[in-house]
């Protein structure tokens, strides 16, 4: 058979379209081994948090409008990191009733997570329990904080590394 009169191009085709439809195979093949980490970020699934969003965002609007809170620890590292916030109203008036959830993460995999419900309050400073982190590197450091009726997620990203923190 002599492939040089333009009778190649049908092979070509056909090879290329073979080797495409391997390459999808092998891609869904290797991907399907993979661990996949479901988002947390308002502390929920990411359906939850999807179908309660326009909630979430006047909670939080609605909180702002009467409360500051901020985030106040000092270094944030592997041994001993102890976490604090300050809850305070539009006046700078302490708040000690407010009640606090943190959530420690890892963005790659929520093995390492840690709950901390633990606090103690003075003068509107929430200070968390001293804990030990499995790891060093990238931490999200989620939080609810409720006062009465008012609630709202506070989120931080940090790193253990060093003092990069960004509030999503």
């Amino acid at each position: 058979m002599n492939l040089n009169n333009g009778r190649i191009w049908p092979y070509s085709i056909a090879a290329s379209i073979i080797f495409i439809f391997g390459a999808c195979v092998a891609t869904i093949v290797v991907t399907s081994t993979l661990p996949v980490q479901n988002s947390d970020t308002y502390m929920m699934g990411y359906h939850e948090a999807d179908a309660k969003a326009n909630e979430l965002l006047s909670a939080k609007i609605d909180f702002d409008k009467k409360y500051n809170i901020k985030y106040v620890t000092d270094t944030f590292t592997k041994d001993k990191s102890v976490i604090a916030y300050r809850v305070s109203d539009k006046e700078s008036n302490p708040i000690n009733d407010a009640t606090i959830k943190v959530m420690l993460t890892r963005p790659s995999t929520h093995k390492n997570d840690q709950e901390l419900n633990s606090y103690q309050v003075e003068n509107g400073l929430y200070t968390f329990e001293a804990m030990t982190l499995p790891e060093d590197g990238r931490w999200d450091i989620m939080a609810k904080v409720s006062v009465g009726e008012l609630s709202r997620y506070y989120n931080i990203k940090t790193d253990t590394r060093g003092m990069n923190i960004v509030e999503y």
